[in-house]
């Protein structure tokens, strides 16, 4: 039957950077569709993604694999094969539970046909190694070395013949001695080989388990750094919901002082109005001229408080800036998500009328 897809979902694709071991280079431009394929003649379970006609992941499933889910909506796992480490990122939470239960899945049914096939494998090779022993174990005897009874009675003697003296029955022929001599020679020479492929399968492995447990070690140091830059991200965002009320009751007190200082102007330009009228008042003037000096007291402390409001503004207005930077890349991230939403809804929109 071949290769048959049985599970796929729509990802951004990433793998690691081979230089720096750290960063994440993104190896489509938009999601793609990611698939669980089995090969029923192999028994194997592979993940196979297309880019038009690229293949950007091809990474069969084995029994040392594991799939690490580093926040709600990324997950990543390592191909020792393909040397990388490949990261999958999800539209919601609920698609990243769904892809890693099934590579849980198809890796337990990767291990249980390894299982198999290394007992098919040992019980196929156990009788010709039993036969094997039986043909190095088997006893020497007079009648193996020297033929049956049979074979060792001497014809009838004629007339005419002189009697022969028999042989000793515990004699062994220099021929067959011989013989046996190659064949334990043989035996041995091939024992010296089969020990040495199994030294050096052994050297290989074991070179291949350090190698792994430095792998290991250098994803384990990756996750380690991911996790903290998403506490430092989700602080981030917390302090920007911060700069938020800050923000806003900034601006409700500006409005507040704005008002407060238009009053103030009115109130003055009425004073004034009032002083001009009180020419002929000089108690009046002098009350009015008592309440102009507070005013201006008052006035010049206004100022003072409108210049710290100013600089107050200012600090503002760049905490405003950067907030609207950081809300113009995150309205960037969002139009992709929407865009990635309106992809997939156009795709089961084909599916369905497909159906």
């Amino acid at each position: 039957m071949g290769e048959q897809p049985i599970y796929s979902t729509r990802a951004h694709v990433f793998q690691i950077d081979p230089n720096t071991k750290k960063n994440w280079v993104p190896t489509s431009k938009h999601a793609v569709t990611v698939s669980y394929f089995y090969d029923s003649t192999r028994n194997v379970y592979r993940i196979i993604s297309l880019d038009g006609s690229k293949a950007i992941i091809n990474s069969t499933i084995t029994p040392n694999m594991t799939f690490t889910k580093t926040s709600q909506k990324f997950g990543q796992w390592a191909d020792s094969r393909a040397n990388t480490v490949y990261g999958l990122g999800f539209s919601s939470e609920n698609h990243l539970l769904k892809f890693a239960e099934k590579f849980a899945e198809f890796k337990e049914a990767a291990r249980l046909a390894k299982e198999k096939s290394q007992e098919k494998m040992e019980l196929t090779s156990t009788p010709s190694q039993e036969s094997a022993t039986g043909d190095v174990q088997a006893p020497l005897t007079p009648e193996s070395i020297n033929g049956t009874d049979d074979e060792r009675a001497t014809p009838d003697a004629t007339p005419n013949s002189e009697p022969r003296p028999e042989p000793s029955q515990n004699a062994l022929p220099f021929s067959h001695s011989a013989a046996i001599n190659k064949h334990w020679e043989a035996e041995l020479a091939a024992l010296k080989g089969n020990n040495a492929k199994l030294t050096a399968a052994l050297l290989e492995s074991t070179a291949n388990v350090k190698q792994w447990k430095q792998q290991l070690a250098a994803y384990q140091e990756e996750a380690e750094r991911l996790h903290k830059r998403v506490t430092e991200l989700e602080c981030v965002s917390g302090q920007t919901n911060v700069i938020k009320s800050h923000k806003t009751e900034l601006n409700q007190t500006i409005e507040e002082l704005e008002s407060t200082l238009k009053a103030k102007e009115k109130e003055l330009e009425k004073l004034k109005e009032e002083v001009e009228n009180a020419n002929q008042l000089q108690a009046q003037r002098d009350s009015l001229t008592e309440k102009l000096q507070e005013t201006e007291t008052r006035n010049k402390d206004l100022e003072s408080q409108l210049t710290e409001l100013e600089k107050r503004l200012e600090s503002s207005q760049l905490e405003q800036e950067t907030f609207r930077r950081n809300l113009k890349s995150l309205l960037e991230i969002l139009d992709g998500k929407i865009f990635e939403l309106t992809e997939l809804r156009d795709n089961l929109a084909k599916l369905i009328e497909g159906s």
